[in-house]
Parts: structure tokens; C-alpha cells; sequence
């Protein structure tokens, strides 16, 4: 009999097995897999961006897939105390651009053998190859066992399920826990993968004119009804041979899907502006301004080093132009130029899925979950941490964030309801 079993061996299940022990619990790790930390391992690149820096408000704001519901965990544990988590364990963190924290050794590695040893040094029992086959429930509803494909039955006062979601399945995530939480009474949203690239069938895209090209400091909105901007991100940007990725485009991605699925059309809008920082007008002048100091040359070459050259050259090719004399140049031809600069159209067909992405949107609602405690609402013992909630963030350390934040809240208080009960 133990205290609190803690299934899922990822960041939110070593992190509440790790709250547990130290909450004074009698506890049990269970794994479906030979290795924990599977997916920490290959998290940020396997430099593992542990958390983000930035203040509280900021951090819930780029947790938009209900991050609101974290304050109440944050209060009591929050991306501060994991970094003064893994510091006061040995590892040294280094902040980065927008407030992603990296252990200084760049290798997620050591994240994931410091979390392991801690445990361990607590005093966890870890069972890994140990597959669950569902959940047990005593007659009033509350958690009662674990029962294991192999027929064994192991019995608890509480548990923590944090298998995580769909997203990264060969890492163990293949959305396991959702029939578990179905028995319990609970309500899993729509299941979407976000943080994941987006697929586009722009003729462009089909010849691979722009493929590997990569677009700095750009902004892609994608539009809904009556053009309506739905959401803009700014930053870094890549065409691929099926459609974008790089930053923007897995923040956008979660937009696309959403605004396919409201409008039930089969064609989302997006547009990228290459000059966010500049008005229409400046923009002007300043191409105005090139092609007055080169008069001699085609618009083509007084133009060059604006924008990259194949995407200059698709625009040109698009709108039928560009080998002109500066000085002859047709009002028409330099207004759609600049037009198109500004707003540059895309048309997506919708993501990838799930095995390309880095995080599951949808889960259990967080509608019946306890926020200062990840208790079950519909079954008492039972608690819930990490993606299998209804939580999802932009990548960028924000995720992780969750997870260990929403892990330790949840193993702490399945340690002190063993203390009251």
C-alpha cells in the first residue's frame, strides 16, 4: 500500500514525485517505458529550456490554452522556485533571450539525471517497462488502485496521473491517461496539436521556390471572418517544402486550426508583413528613395538587399515586373509591390499532427480540477499534472513551466491528503 502512486516518468511526474517524497510520502513512480525523462531529454533542442523568466502575468499570457488557471499553483510554486529548485540541486541555470532558462552546461541530460538522483535519494520506489491499464474507483467515486496490464493491482490513497498528451508520441505520449479520466467522470476537450507547423497550398510552396528560406523580425497574422486579424506574432519565420515553421509559425498554428474549425472552410488566411516596423508610407519613401539614387539600373537591382533575393524574385514574377529601368517604373506595378511587402498572402490548409508537434491542445477540463490543489473535482484522490490537462503554452520554456508547476502542486497535495485522511 502506498502513500501516492505518480504514473508518467515526464516532467510533470518526476517533478510531483519529487513533491511528494519531500511532503513525506510513501511513493511509487510508475513508467511505461525503460527510460524517465524521456521526453525532458529532448526538450529545447536537448538543451532543455527548464522555465521562463519573465513576470508572472507575462508568463500566464503566453500560456494562452487556459494558462488563468495556474495562478492559484503559482502561488505556491512558481518559475522562480524551479529555478532556485534546480540551483539549489547543483545546476547552474543562464538566462537567454526572452527569459528561457538553460542550464549553463546546455544539456538537458543534467536535468533529467538531477531530477532521477533526487528522487531516488528520497526514497521512491521506480517501476519502469510498468504499463497501466486503468484506474480503479471505490463505490463513492474516489480513487482506490492502479491496475497494470500484467493483472497486478496496486493500491494508494491517491494518484497522480501525468502521462502527458499526444504530441512527441515516440517519447511515450500517446494520450494513455484520457480513458482513465473519461472513468472518472471527466471531460476531455477536443484534442488538437499545437506548437506544430502549418501547411500551405500556395502554388509557391508546391514548386518549392522559397524552400529553406528563413525571414527575421517578420510578422504572420492569420485572418478570419471578413479579414478580421484574429492574431499576429512577431519574430522569425521558415518556409518549408510543405508550408512554415520556425517560431511564429508554431505560435500561429493553434489560430489556423481553430479558425479552420469555426469557419468550416477549408482555406485559413494568413499574410505575412516583412516590414512590421515601418507604415506604408515609410516604407515608400524609402523604396521611392532607391530608385531615385539608381536610375540606371532595373528595378531588380536597385532593389536588391531589401528583401531576400528569391522572395524579391517570386514577387516580381507574381506581379510581372521588376526588369524596368528605375525611371520607368509604373505607378501600379511599385503600389502592388509595396501593397504586397506589407501583406504578403498565404493560404493554409490546416497543421501537421501530432507527431510533429511539441504540445497537445485540449485534455481534461480544467473545469473540474481543483486549481490550488490539481484534485480531481470528480473523484477524490485523484489528481492530474502536466499536458493531459487542458493547459497548452507557446514554446519557449512555458510548457515545461506548466508541467513542473502543475506536478509539483499536484504531488505536494496528494502527499498532505494522505496526512488529513
Amino acid at each position: 500500500m502506498y502513500d501516492v502512486i505518480v504514473i508518467g516518468g515526464g516532467p510533470s511526474g518526476l517533478m510531483a514525485t519529487l513533491a511528494s517524497l519531500q511532503a513525506g510520502a510513501k511513493t511509487l513512480l510508475l513508467d511505461k517505458g525503460n527510460k524517465l525523462g524521456r521526453k525532458l531529454a529532448i526538450s529545447g533542442g536537448g538543451r532543455c529550456n527548464v522555465t521562463n523568466r519573465k513576470p508572472l502575468d507575462e508568463l500566464v499570457q503566453s500560456i494562452p490554452g487556459n494558462g488563468r488557471f495556474l495562478y492559484s499553483a503559482f502561488s505556491q510554486f512558481s518559475n522562480e522556485s524551479i529555478i532556485d529548485l534546480f540551483e539549489g540541486f547543483g545546476v547552474a541555470l543562464k538566462e537567454e533571450d526572452n527569459g528561457r532558462m538553460f542550464p549553463v552546461s546546455d544539456k538537458a541530460a543534467d536535468v533529467v539525471r538531477v531530477l532521477i538522483d533526487q528522487i531516488r535519494a528520497h526514497g521512491a520506489e521506480i517501476q519502469t517497462n510498468a504499463e497501466v491499464a486503468s484506474l480503479e474507483f471505490h463505490a463513492d467515486g474516489s480513487f482506490a488502485a492502479v491496475l497494470m496490464q500484467d493483472g497486478t493491482r496496486l493500491e494508494a490513497n491517491s494518484c497522480v496521473v501525468a502521462v502527458g498528451g499526444q504530441s512527441v508520441p515516440h517519447t511515450g505520449s500517446t494520450g494513455d491517461g484520457y480513458p482513465w479520466a473519461e472513468k472518472a467522470g471527466h471531460t476531455i476537450t477536443e484534442l488538437f496539436p499545437t506548437e506544430v507547423p502549418i501547411l500551405l497550398n500556395d502554388a509557391f510552396i508546391q514548386a518549392k521556390s522559397l524552400q529553406g528560406l528563413s525571414l527575421r523580425d517578420v510578422a504572420l497574422t492569420v485572418h478570419g471572418k471578413k479579414d478580421k486579424a484574429i492574431k499576429t506574432h512577431t519574430g522569425d519565420l521558415l518556409f518549408t517544402h510543405f508550408g512554415l515553421s520556425g517560431p511564429i509559425a508554431l505560435r500561429c498554428s493553434q489560430y489556423t486550426i481553430k479558425e479552420r474549425k469555426r469557419s468550416g472552410e477549408r482555406i485559413v488566411h494568413l499574410s505575412i508583413d516583412l516590414f512590421p516596423d515601418e507604415s506604408i508610407g515609410a516604407l515608400t519613401e524609402r523604396f521611392q528613395a532607391a530608385l531615385a539614387a539608381n536610375p540606371k539600373k532595373t528595378v531588380r537591382n536597385a532593389l536588391k538587399g531589401f528583401v531576400p533575393e528569391r522572395l524579391l524574385e517570386l514577387l516580381f514574377t507574381q506581379i510581372g515586373f521588376g526588369d524596368e529601368v528605375c525611371t520607368q517604373v509604373k505607378k501600379q506595378d511599385f503600389t502592388q509591390l509595396l501593397t504586397t511587402l506589407k501583406r504578403f498572402p498565404l493560404h493554409a490548409t490546416g497543421t501537421l499532427d501530432f507527431d510533429k508537434a511539441f504540445v497537445t491542445g485540449g485534455g481534461v477540463s480544467i473545469k473540474e480540477i481543483h486549481p490550488k490543489t490539481m484534485m480531481s473535482k470528480k473523484a477524490d484522490g485523484l489528481f492530474f499534472a502536466g499536458e493531459i490537462l487542458d493547459i497548452h503554452g507557446y514554446t519557449g520554456g512555458y510548457n515545461i513551466t506548466a508541467a513542473f508547476v502543475t506536478g509539483h502542486c499536484a504531488g505536494t497535495n496528494a502527499a498532505l491528503l494522505n496526512q488529513t485522511t
